[in-house]
């Protein structure tokens, strides 16, 4: 408690959580972000406004880093990040380029105190204070998948597919343009309110009768007319596109890649000893994870695989019943507040990565290189 409290009465840490389409920033111990924004930066050179990850080099990575952070500290933060910790949200197995990249970024160019990286899936579960879940984190690029216990993340049983918010995104865009739309029309922003405004996940029985091709096909859902604010062209979205656009998520294949055959391989990949705990506690993160009727089926699929499914059938034993968590905030900023939680104790005192043994070596350690997390003197 000690150590607590001195943090608290010293500037806060800045709590960052860096995503490929948007950024959360805040301050430690705070119940929201300050502001989520999207992460592309204006160029102090050229003017051009760009996705933050597109990058050819890493000195053009790093010049871009520095534009986009002094926009959150000067413009939207309104602090001097000079002497500051700060708590930095991340993938575990995400580029070691970025982090080294950004770390040299904070500690050379704005002269921070310390930094303290945390994995993006142990750190939203931190938010339930329990030690034991199956984290789903739907993003735009990817949805990823990482089975903690007691507290530590099972990394051989790590999965990802590339069917986030991106993806969503071009399916809407093909339907649309299928129909007649002009392309100009679809932008990214104009794509992105489509999906939120409009498009939901059907249910099981909905999507199993649609794809069986009969005679008689479910009633589709309404068509909407969406307006395009910036010259008020009315594009109509079919109610076919509204309730089939997420089916890229659950489509069956023999990779058995679909997210319910993800989460189930996933499970499978750990011990027998951990398996029930995981399938009665799962927690879905992540933007893409906020959409409506995902939850419910997610859920139908998960149970209908362990019943009807041979290969699952013979692997998993017993009555085995799916049951999710409920964040304490919206999902799409869970990670966010974990990480400001984790900076209001004392693990932003001892487990930071200190500006003076970052310029001895200017090597961040890695989450996976056993060399970097070996006790000192072993």
């Amino acid at each position: 408690m000690p150590i607590y409290e001195s943090v608290m009465q010293e500037k806060p840490p800045i709590v960052l959580d860096i995503g490929t389409a948007y950024t959360k920033l805040g301050f430690a111990a705070e119940a929201y972000p300050r502001k989520i924004m999207p992460t592309e930066v204006v160029m102090t050179t050229t003017g051009l406004r760009k996705r933050l990850f597109d990058y050819n080099t890493t000195e053009e990575l790093y010049d871009q880093l520095v534009d986009f952070l002094q926009t959150i500290f000067f413009k939207h933060l309104l602090v001097s990040p000079k002497e500051r910790k700060f708590v930095l949200v991340e993938s575990v197995f995400g580029p070691t380029v970025l982090r080294e990249t950004l770390a040299r970024v904070l500690f050379v160019h704005f002269d921070v105190s310390s930094v303290l990286f945390v994995p993006v899936h142990l750190i939203a579960l931190s938010t339930l204070a329990v030690p034991t879940a199956l984290v789903v984190d739907i993003g735009y690029s990817e949805t990823s998948i990482m089975p903690v216990f007691s507290g530590v993340q099972i990394m051989a049983a790590f999965k990802d597919q590339n069917y986030g918010g991106r993806a969503i995104h071009a399916e809407i865009k093909r339907q649309l343009v299928e129909t007649g739309i002009k392309e100009s029309l679809l932008t990214e922003s104009v794509l992105e309110d489509i999906k939120v405004r409009t498009c939901f996940v059907t249910t099981m029985e909905r999507a199993q009768a649609r794809a069986n091709d009969g005679e008689v096909q479910p009633t589709p859902a309404p068509d909407v007319d969406y307006i395009v604010s910036d010259n008020d062209a009315i594009i109509q979205v079919p109610g076919i596109l509204r309730e089939t656009v997420y089916e890229i998520m659950f489509e069956a294949s023999n990779e058995r890649d679909s997210l319910p055959h993800l989460i189930l391989r996933s499970i499978l990949d750990c011990t027998l000893d951990v398996r029930r705990a995981l399938v009665e506690s799962v927690f879905l993160v992540g933007g893409g994870s906020m959409v409506q009727g995902l939850l419910a089926r997610l859920q139908q699929e998960l149970q209908y695989l362990l019943a009807k499914d041979p290969f699952y059938v013979e692997r998993f034993h017993g009555e085995l019943q799916f049951k999710f968590f409920n964040g304490i905030g919206k999902q799409n900023f869970t990670a966010w507040l974990g990480g400001a939680l984790c900076g209001a104790t004392d693990l932003i005192q001892t487990r930071s990565l200190a500006k003076e043994t970052y310029l001895k070596s200017e090597h961040v350690p890695d989450w996976s290189n056993l060399c970097d997390n070996r006790p000192t003197g072993s």
